[in-house]
């Protein structure tokens, strides 16, 4: 990412862009005005992105709206960049389309958006005869890539990366002959070969087609892409030993990733000219289900090389620690879902003292995690999880050295070491690590109290889990944390009785799982506004009482949300906001009335699970269940429902399980029932309900 982030500053600052330069005297044109309020009208823009867009007399100038810069010459709109962030994003439907009039345009980036329409890429893309810089990544694209594209002729930086495009690369991107730039990676349904027509893209530095489902032979030979300084390249290409020459004659190569290749393995003339790049390369991506590293394997030693990635092989034996020493500059080593055993070296830390990013999760690695690793006080993030590692924690943190009295390994934002066998209590000294944005160090054997002092220092704290500890939160009424958090994980850790009151301070929470937690208590009204901004949401198995309130909440999160509610003692109605989540667990409560959840005003239809069993719901089915047609599981069991089913549910064309059991049902299935031809599980056991032979049970299993 730092490498595509530098290399795009690059090109944006040879192509006449500048992020500093305000373009004061232009006045834009008001029919592109007018273009740019009409894409605005389709987005979500919950954290004010667009805010300076408006269609006042104040705002007349477009060119001063944030992300636009003009032509100062002519008014014209020069860049578009809405490149969204973590923290601040549109949402809704991003519409291509829309910018047709922005024909002067060079310079496009919406990434990392989020778009909810399913939006394909247009292709009228390839009238904007003027566009230098195209960035789409990370936005939710489905569909083919256009052979249009082709026709940018001034095109130098293309990146689509991480959506969802399908089908082959167009054989016209090999016309793009001024292409600098181009990534296409982490698209799992792009397929067929990589044109032949590649081999005409003499001034490409950057190439990265990894997470594709590319696969047949690399079409280049000796003297094609001959400036390549990064090539990335993945899944089922086979990689042949003639490929081997081409490589060789990369003379700027860099940065090199071959993921899950064919061959890679296995072919030594491969790895021996890999090797061989080892004094030039700058980051080196092997992953390889056969790709191992022996008490015999030898290496050229680099000091250039900064970034290995050696992830999801077979990597076996401890052997591996010792091997990485011939890369003492090492900045960024990932080791994850290997097979490694025994424990990491003690000395490991004082040679790979250079390490930023250490990432050995999902291993095997058993004893204490040692010492040294505290001496790496350039250590930004330190990921350890599901291992088989042991030892007091306390002792570890104690163990974190302190570096040229700036404080307690000062760089170290992202600190996990979940899933694994730590014991003994968190110690205060934790709160030194000034700097954590993320610590999580669930599912461990840990225990003992934490007060207000361990948390209080860290203010940069976004992220925090806990969970599956037998730890006991003790935090006054009063507690104002200094942080802002986005994920927050304590399930089965101790908060109660009394509902964590602390949590009203978070306004930022996306996931919040406090289920098991000991709660026995009324929740808050105030609570259920968090809401609109969690994705994900657990409380089960507390002791929650009362009701939930019916609140005029809408829902901004565009993607699928999940509430778990089960196993409490909450009562009453569900109030119609619920039904904007896509699943949503109340078993095991004491709801009693459903009509104002399906037939309410407000209901919308964005449900696809809902467990409702083990209540106390009376009464007859609701008639109203067109408003829930994208349901695809409903358990109403174990209530007290009386009456008939109603024909209305032949509108469940989406559903695959219904079940019914333990309820007083009666009468005969309806016939239409057999529109639902999706369902494959229907349990009305121990109902009265009648099955007629002519009835729709063809269409289901019982």
């Amino acid at each position: 990412m730092e490498q595509q982030l530098s290399f795009a500053s690059m090109l944006m600052n040879f192509s006449g862009f500048n992020g500093s330069s305000k373009s004061a005297e232009a006045k834009c044109v008001e029919r592109e005005r007018q273009t740019l309020l009409n894409f605005k009208q389709g987005l979500i823009d919950a954290s004010g992105m667009l805010s300076s867009w408006r269609d006042d007399d104040n705002n007349k100038d477009c060119c001063k709206w944030k992300g636009i810069e003009c032509n100062n010459k002519t008014g014209h709109i020069d860049m578009l960049d809405l490149r969204g962030s973590e923290k601040h994003y549109l949402t809704g439907a991003i519409n291509l389309t829309s910018l047709i009039d922005l024909q002067n345009m060079e310079h496009l980036d919406l990434s990392s958006n989020y778009d909810s329409s399913e939006m394909q890429i247009p292709e009228h893309i390839g009238s904007f005869k003027n566009l230098r810089y195209l960035n789409l990544s990370y936005i939710g694209l489905s569909g083919r890539i256009p052979y249009e594209l082709g026709n940018l002729s001034k095109l130098e930086y293309l990146d689509l990366k991480a959506n969802f495009l399908d089908g082959a690369i167009p054989s016209q991107l090999g016309n793009l002959t001024t292409l600098r730039y181009l990534d296409l990676s982490y698209n799992s349904e792009i397929e067929g070969q990589i044109p032949y027509q590649f081999r005409n893209l003499s001034q490409l530095q950057y190439l990265d087609l990894e997470g594709t489902y590319l696969s047949g032979a690399i079409p280049f030979k000796i003297g094609n892409l001959p400036i390549l300084h990064t090539l990335m390249l993945g899944q089922d290409l086979d990689v042949k030993s003639m490929d081997t020459a081409w490589l060789s004659s990369l003379y700027s190569l860099t940065h090199l990733g071959l993921d899950s290749i064919n061959n890679l393995g296995s072919s030594q003339h491969l790895l021996l000219t890999i090797s061989k790049f080892f004094p030039n390369l700058r980051e080196l991506s092997l992953t390889d289900r056969s790709f191992i590293v022996s008490s015999t394997s030898t290496v050229n030693s680099s000091s250039s090389l900064d970034t290995l990635h050696l992830s999801f092989n077979l990597l076996k034996s401890s052997v591996i620690f010792h091997w990485l020493f011939n890369f003492t500059n090492l900045r960024r080593l990932h080791l994850v879902a290997n097979l490694l055993e025994g424990s990491i070296p003690d000395g490991f830390g004082k040679i790979m003292n250079y390490l930023e990013d250490l990432v050995i999760s999902s291993n095997r690695l058993q004893g204490e995690i040692p010492a040294s690793l505290g001496n790496i006080c350039t250590l930004q993030r330190l990921y350890l999880k599901k291992n088989n590692l042991s030892g007091e924690i306390s002792s570890l943190i104690k163990k974190f050295s302190w570096c040229n009295k700036t404080g307690m390994l000062p760089n170290l934002s992202n600190l996990d070491l979940s899933f694994n066998r730590l014991t003994g209590e968190i110690p205060k000294s934790i709160g030194l690590l000034y700097e954590l944005e993320s610590l999580h160090l669930e599912e461990n054997y840990l225990e003992g109290d934490i007060i207000e002092s361990h948390l209080t220092n860290l203010t940069k704290l976004e992220e925090l889990d806990l969970t599956g500890n037998l730890l006991s939160l003790k935090f006054g009424n009063t507690w104002v944390p200094s942080f802002q958090l986005y994920v927050l994980g304590l399930a089965s850790c101790k908060l109660g009785p009394s509902f964590p009151s602390w949590i009203q301070t978070q306004s930022h929470l996306q996931f919040l799982d406090i289920s098991d937690a000991g709660i026995d208590d009324f929740v808050p009204d105030w609570f259920w506004n968090k809401l609109q901004s969690i994705y994900a949401m657990n409380m089960s198995y507390n002791n929650l009482k009362g009701t939930i309130p019916n609140l005029p909440i809408k829902l901004t999160m565009n993607y699928e949300i999940s509430v778990f509610l089960n196993s409490n003692q909450l009562e009453g109605e569900i109030p119609t906001f619920l039904s904007q989540v896509s699943i949503l667990d109340l078993s095991e409560n004491k709801i009693s009335d459903l009509n104002a959840f399906f037939c309410g005003k407000g209901a919308t239809a964005n449900m696809l699970i809902l467990d409702l069993s083990s209540n106390q719901i009376m009464g007859k089915l609701p008639d109203c269940w067109e408003h829930h047609n994208s349901l695809k599981v409903l358990d109403l069991s174990n209530n007290r429902l009386s009456g008939k089913i109603p024909e209305s549910m032949d509108t469940l064309v989406n559903l695959k399980s219904l079940v019914l059991r333990n309820n007083s049902l009666i009468g005969e299935l309806p016939l239409t029932l057999k529109n639902c031809t999706s369902l494959v599980t229907f349990d009305c056991s121990c109902t009265s309900l009648l099955f007629e032979a002519n009835s729709s049970l063809g269409s289901f299993k019982e």
